[in-house]
């Protein structure tokens, strides 16, 4: 088989495992609300804490909401996109459909692929949501920071995955046990990912932590285009480079611990 067949071989394989998850959507409107559900939720919170900020405090408070309203934004682009592909993942196990993936042609990086662009999917369809709820309600456009705001999207999609490929890890090594990382991973790294507030407010000790996550460097950087209207490239080259770190090390986290659930066994009776 030449390269250019097996090239669309592949892409039918990923085309029918990605079908498969959008057409759990088709006809269910309960799946479309959950997308946005969260979303939405959590930009009419802060959203509405921010108004009242604006209200008592004034202009100063008014830079400070839009930047809050930034960080939820952002931030969900992170969650929805880890989830998107760990939640992806469990449906397939809950379904008990990994071992029958894997006795077809299906290779790990076919499966893979399918889940981020699932991810890409599921992210869309409840920030979208957000992103017209703080326009209606805020008069708030996170695009009026520019170009750039692409280059955020695409770090905080890429730290998702990597977290979401790490999650995935643990469930193939540990089972059930561990599925309920697929919420709490992301959750936990929030207080070092400097989101609603700078690095520097973190205690020195922690300020490492934070300096390792791709996602503190964007929202250090969505700050830098708030406050001082200044693109901070350095924040962003830093972003890229810790991405393809932790996209690496989470890769070869998923092929160990895929080619043991093999030998074991497990992909027939994980989750059980």
């Amino acid at each position: 088989m030449n390269s250019g067949s097996s090239a669309r071989t592949a892409a039918r394989r990923i085309w029918g495992l990605l079908y498969r998850h959008l057409a759990l959507y088709r006809r269910s409107w309960p799946r479309l609300l959950e997308l946005a559900y969260w979303p939405v939720l959590q930009m009419c919170i802060w959203g509405f804490t921010a108004s009242f900020l604006a209200a008592r405090i004034g202009n100063a408070a008014a830079v400070a909401g839009a930047t809050l309203l930034g960080g939820v934004l952002l931030w969900e682009v992170a969650l929805r996109s880890q989830m998107g592909v760990a939640i992806s993942f469990m449906e397939e196990m809950w379904s008990r459909n990994l071992g029958h993936l894997f006795v077809s042609p299906i290779r790990p990086w076919e499966l893979i692929t399918a889940l981020l662009l699932v991810s890409v999917v599921r992210m869309l369809g409840g920030v979208l949501p957000a992103l017209l709820v703080a326009w209606i309600l805020y008069a708030y456009n996170l695009f009026s920071l520019g170009p750039v705001v692409v280059l955020f999207f695409m770090n905080l999609m890429m730290f998702g995955w990597a977290v979401a490929l790490g999650v995935v890890s643990l469930i193939l090594r540990h089972g059930a046990g561990a599925e309920a990382l697929a919420w709490s991973v992301l959750f936990g790294l929030t207080p070092f990912s400097a989101v609603f507030y700078p690095v520097a407010v973190l205690p020195h000790v922690l300020q490492p932590i934070a300096e390792a996550l791709p996602s503190a460097h964007v929202f250090e950087g969505m700050r830098g285009v708030v406050l001082q209207g200044i693109v901070r490239w350095d924040h962003l080259i830093a972003a890229f480079a810790l991405n393809v770190i932790w996209i690496a090390g989470a890769t070869l986290l998923f092929a160990r611990q895929f080619r043991q659930a093999r030998l074991r066994g497990a992909l027939l009776s994980i989750g059980e």
